[in-house]
């Protein structure tokens, strides 16, 4: 067992498939199967809550970060091991970023996407190597696969931009990827 911290951004609702919740739910449980801490935006409604939930029922350890102005509306999850507020949103991916050794991102919406980017972004620079795994339930995340690979078919990124994402299409993989890469 690991005492790794895995971050996990994921979208405040549950989408459209019941399978995005299922993996959510499931990815929480292995995390704390796995010993490790689940880092995460502190919300208890859509895939954020199920992540927490699963962690929590598995008896793992989590880590919320919530901005002061999504308390009422991602319901600020108190009953984590830890629970941060912080001023605003640039403060909620920094603390997380900073108290993870790895990157989930399972389904979500344009803030995922913000927090998935940025993390890339930075890997692209060489600001830090942790581990970042794309969690494409149900093919969710295939028009971002493509265009990730539009950007560098366009001459934007360079061929390796997609080695810094590990994709994975089951919670199992992923897991196994985060256990070989920790």
């Amino acid at each position: 067992m690991s005492t790794a911290s895995i971050c996990v951004f994921c979208g405040s609702r549950s989408g459209a498939k019941p399978e995005y919740h299922a993996a959510a739910t499931a990815l929480g449980a292995e995390i704390a199967a796995a010993g490790w801490r689940l880092v995460y935006g502190a919300g208890d409604i859509g895939l954020m809550g199920a992540v927490a939930h699963g962690t929590q029922d598995a008896g793992g350890d989590t880590f919320g970060v919530i901005p002061e102005h999504l308390l009422r509306r991602e319901v600020g999850k108190t009953d984590l091991t830890r629970f941060i507020v912080t001023e605003n949103m640039h403060e909620r991916k920094k603390l997380m970023f900073m108290n993870c050794n790895a990157v989930v991102m399972l389904p979500g919406g344009a803030g995922s996407l913000d927090e998935f980017f940025e993390v890339l972004t930075w890997r692209q620079l060489d600001l830090h190597e942790k581990p970042i795994v794309l969690l494409n339930i149900a093919g969710y995340w295939d028009p971002l696969i493509a265009l990730l690979d539009h950007v560098i078919a366009q001459g934007f990124a360079d061929a390796s931009l997609r080695d810094f994402i590990t994709i994975e299409d089951s919670v199992e993989r992923a897991v196994a990827t985060l256990t070989r890469l920790l």
